[in-house]
């Protein structure tokens, strides 16, 4: 690996993040993509920016550029399909997310994008391609179109987690930051390069972007920032999941825990009370912590807490082997459970639902600012 050339990225990605944020709040007001706070949002301010995610990605696209000029390697053609594929799937989750940002999408009008983002991924090569018997402990190739259609999924539902999840000032961004981070380094143990620098230009980026995005934000991630860095970390995801591991795929399971089981319980209690599954209501996390905290910043600091622990949970996890790693993660469940019980969550009769006629949810500072 070129630790001098991932330094750097890491580096650039954070100074371009941090310099060209407030640029982006600029921009973001002159074009009038704001935040417009009504009896939904749990934001009360008016004009906060919602453009903070075209900081990300410049971050990260500056982070990519300074890692080529300042390798003194030959990068590989499979890696630079993989970053390739990962800027232009990204791009157009950013240019979707700014349209919305600015003219309102409903949650059905953006996956087709989604999809399309998804496909151009793993056309670069970001392909969930084995799968490990957890009895057996034999490792099966996939079959091409099962292979296609897992990854798909997988991309599809890790981006709008970190989306949906999205509500409170700074927590995509925060979350993003532990994520990121703890993906990097199993796509490090993994030898996964393209997995690692794609963590270390996110990582960097955010960190630049989070000063400006903690509680109380100055300025918001918006649809286009969130679909970012959900797509983002869902292909270092792919990337680092341990192919030959046992429980194949737990271990990005565990890291991304907290938005997938926010994401998994809304649809259910939707489902399961017969309203849309994209039908806003205020039963999320960062919700109940909300009510139970009674601080923005308390609630978004408990959420980064418990991402940590499970990160380091995955972490832990990927040096277990045989018996012990079943008997962990069985006492994972159950403590997650009562995590889950603890705060509500668990509950499935919505007693805080928006009024009828309440709209999709989509971003930050609209439809996921619920109060």
């Amino acid at each position: 690996m070129d630790t001098v050339g991932l330094i750097i990225a890491f580096c650039a990605a954070g100074i371009a993040s941090g310099v060209v944020t407030p640029l982006a709040g600029k921009i973001a007001v002159l074009l009038d993509v704001v935040d417009r706070p009504s009896v939904r949002k749990v934001n009360d301010r008016q004009g906060i920016p919602l453009l903070g995610g075209l900081a990300v990605v410049m971050g990260c696209g500056l982070g990519l550029v300074a890692f080529y000029l300042a390798s003194d390697q030959p990068q590989s053609a499979k890696l630079q399909a993989h970053l390739a594929s990962f800027m232009a799937g990204g791009m157009l989750l950013v240019l979707v997310g700014v349209w919305d940002d600015r003219f309102d999408l409903g949650a059905w009008q953006k996956i087709p994008f989604q999809v399309l983002a998804s496909v151009i991924a793993i056309n670069g090569g970001f392909v969930i391609d084995y799968f490990t018997n957890p009895f057996t402990l034999v490792t099966h190739l996939l079959p091409e179109w099962l292979s296609w259609l897992i990854t798909l999924g997988w991309i599809v539902v890790v981006t709008n987690a970190m989306n949906l999840i999205d509500g409170l000032d700074g927590l995509t961004s925060g979350l993003g930051v532990i994520i990121a981070g703890t993906l990097g380094i199993i796509c490090f143990q993994a030898d996964q390069v393209a997995g690692l620098l794609i963590a270390l230009v996110m990582l960097g980026a955010l960190l630049g972007f989070l000063p400006f995005n903690f509680p109380p934000a100055k300025i918001f991630l918006g649809d286009a920032g969130a679909l970012f860095i959900g797509f983002g970390l869902a292909l270092i995801s792919i990337q680092g999941y341990r192919k030959a591991a046992l429980l194949t795929f737990i271990i990005p399971l565990l890291v991304l825990a907290v938005p997938l089981l926010d994401t998994g319980l809304s649809i259910f209690r939707r489902v399961r009370t017969g309203k849309g599954i994209f039908l806003a209501d205020k039963m999320h996390m960062h919700h109940m912590l909300l009510k139970r905290e009674g601080s923005h910043r308390r609630a978004v600091l408990w959420l980064y807490f418990q991402t940590l622990c499970f990160s380091i949970i995955a972490l832990s996890f990927s040096q277990l082997k045989g018996y012990s790693a079943y008997i962990f993660l069985v006492a994972v469940i159950v403590l997650t459970a009562r995590l889950l019980k603890n705060l509500g969550m668990l509950r499935f009769q919505q007693e805080n639902d928006f009024p009828a006629g309440a709209t999709n949810e989509t971003t930050p500072g609209k439809e996921e600012k619920e109060n």
